[in-house]
């Protein structure tokens, strides 16, 4: 006699899909990782998957969120607090995600989806990146260029092979390099 299934909600699922797809796009990476798969990895049938989600990005901007949101409470809870070091801790925590980030900018330029996704976390991380600077005493008229800068820095840092000592250098030549209030 087959065995029943215990009944799992949607959100349970979903959450479930979400980490298969976290691990197979981190680990074969994004093109790799055919939907088929992400559903044999859940447990489910292939066409299932369209059930919880829409299609391949609507996977991926899923995974996109989990990350961000797993980042973001660390940031707020385990973060230093000397900005060189919070910068540095940022990188090393987003580094094994980095596959994530060259699959996001290779997507943009085919999925809408995608490049909302991808507007929305520079205006979010940009914000808050604003408000530490401003909160350190960075020049209001220069505010602007400089988190554009550190962002970009993040971005190169994560897609870039840099050794610690490296990346270390440049995160406290940015802090260096700040134009501050007297």
């Amino acid at each position: 006699m087959p065995r029943n299934k215990r009944p799992q909600d949607r959100e349970e699922k979903t959450a479930e899909i979400v980490a298969v797809a976290r691990r197979l796009f981190l680990e074969e990476g994004y093109e790799a990782t055919a939907m088929s798969k992400l559903a044999a990895g859940a447990g489910i049938a292939a066409n299932t998957i369209y059930w919880y989600f829409r299609d391949k990005d609507d996977v991926l901007l899923a995974v996109l969120d989990a990350v961000l949101a797993d980042a973001w409470q660390a940031y707020v809870t385990t973060a230093p607090t000397q900005m060189a070091d919070r910068l540095l801790w940022l990188v090393e925590r987003l580094d094994d995600t980095s596959k994530l980030i060259t699959t996001v900018h290779s997507r943009i330029a085919v999925s809408a989806s995608i490049d909302a996704w991808h507007d929305g976390f520079h205006g979010m991380s940009e914000a808050v990146l604003r408000g530490e600077l401003n909160a350190l005493g960075v020049v209001e008229s220069e505010l602007d260029a400089v988190v554009k800068i550190w962002v970009f820095t993040v971005e190169g840092l994560l897609v870039h092979q840099f050794d610690q000592n490296e990346r270390r250098a440049i995160c406290e030549s940015l802090v260096r390099q700040l134009p501050m209030t007297h």
